[in-house]
């Protein structure tokens, strides 16, 4: 899932999306731990998607605030 399809999304959808990816994580880190990855690199993969959601949801904080300020001027 790339950027643009993230910024596609609603703050809902992000939030489940966000939700899914970090279980998942979890129990790749936990399969990690116990015994051998079939893809190491889904580790990576998962941590980087976890970074673009959290990066749309604060770009989005940010333009909602930027917005309030200049309605407030």
């Amino acid at each position: 899932m790339n950027t643009s399809e993230l910024r596609e999304m609603s703050d809902e959808q992000l939030v489940l999306t966000f939700d899914e990816t970090a279980k998942s994580l979890f129990r790749l880190r936990m399969q990690a731990q116990t015994e051998r990855l079939d893809v190491p690199s889904e580790l990576r993969r998962r941590r980087r998607l976890i970074a673009r959601i959290k990066t749309v949801q604060r770009e989005r904080e940010l333009a909602k605030l930027k917005n309030e300020v200049a309605g407030a001027q």
